[in-house]
């Protein structure tokens, strides 16, 4: 074998940083065995896996092809050593997931995972779905958990549970008590919703397809919560899933709105890197939402 772990390890931390010495700090390695077991990796196969831009070294095609099975293969050794040593770790999780889930799902499964696992950490990232899709792409991010679907090529999805949106207004508002509301209703409302590349505004999209053009979106705010002030205060009308509502409805402060002629259903997934070795820890963590979602 002409090329070694620790040569892959350099590889993949440089692509990372897109810088030698962040890479090398981040391996605890100095700077020039560094550039020595980058620079060997190429000689040893005549090739060149980054141009270099400035100070910056940036993967070219040849290096983005190579990254995610070196990334697997990684992986795959971590793995292999820990079963030969006898014990295979759950411990650190990068995980993200989307709004709704992050904020009232992830956040009591993180806790079951590190009560269960004294000394394992988790870095829970929340953020639309567009950044959890980029950032699983480019494996900073072990796993996903989003609203709605992707479809990017180095992505796999595993459905986990349903969900539903729900259109709502404050009580005082003057579609609140309508026994349903009609594609007219629809479209004379003034709403608040989320940002383009949110996976509930994907959704929001699908449901209200053919009238899109014809809504009147007075807001558009990146925060769940934000959203379900503006409603309360009479800015208008949202639409969130379910799962962020609860309270509101239960408090009174926000009332739903049928509209029973759409179709606000849709489906909450995992996400991963078709090359991701799926550690004990991740096995886990999928275990501890299966039993969350029963």
């Amino acid at each position: 074998m002409k090329y070694t772990l620790r040569q892959l390890e350099v590889f993949l931390a440089t692509a990372f940083h897109e810088n030698l010495t962040r890479a090398a700090d981040s391996l605890a390695m100095s700077q020039s065995a560094a550039s020595s077991a980058l620079r060997d990796l190429e000689s040893q196969f005549e090739v060149q896996l980054f141009d270099r831009v400035g100070k910056r070294l940036q993967l070219n095609e040849l290096g983005r092809s190579i990254r995610p099975r070196a990334q697997a293969l990684l992986e795959q050794a971590n793995g292999l050593e820990a079963a030969l040593a006898g014990h295979e770790e759950i411990g650190h999780l990068r995980v993200g997931a989307t709004m709704s889930v992050g904020n009232y799902i992830a956040v009591g499964i993180m806790t079951r995972y590190m009560l269960e696992q004294p000394g394992a950490r988790v870095e829970l990232e929340v953020a639309n779905t567009s950044s959890i899709v980029r950032k699983l792409v480019n494996f900073e991010l072990d796993l996903g958990m989003i609203e709605g679907e992707t479809r990017h090529p180095d992505l796999k999805m595993l459905y986990w549970q349903e969900d539903e949106l729900v259109v709502f207004c404050a009580p005082d508002h003057e579609l609140a008590g309508k026994p349903w509301l009609t594609d007219e209703d629809l479209m004379q409302a003034e709403w608040i919703v989320r940002e383009q590349g949110s996976g509930t505004r994907q959704n929001f999209e699908w449901a209200l397809h053919g009238l899109l053009p014809q809504l009147n979106i007075k807001l558009e705010l990146q925060h769940t919560e934000a959203i379900k002030r503006a409603v309360e205060a009479g800015l208008g009308v949202g639409c969130l899933s379910a799962i962020t509502l609860g309270d509101a409805f239960r408090r009174g402060t926000l009332v739903p709105l049928p509209v029973p002629h759409r179709d606000f259903k849709r489906g909450l997934y995992f996400v991963r890197h078709r090359n991701k070795f799926i550690s004990a820890g991740m096995r886990r963590w999928l275990e501890l939402c299966q039993e969350e979602s029963n």
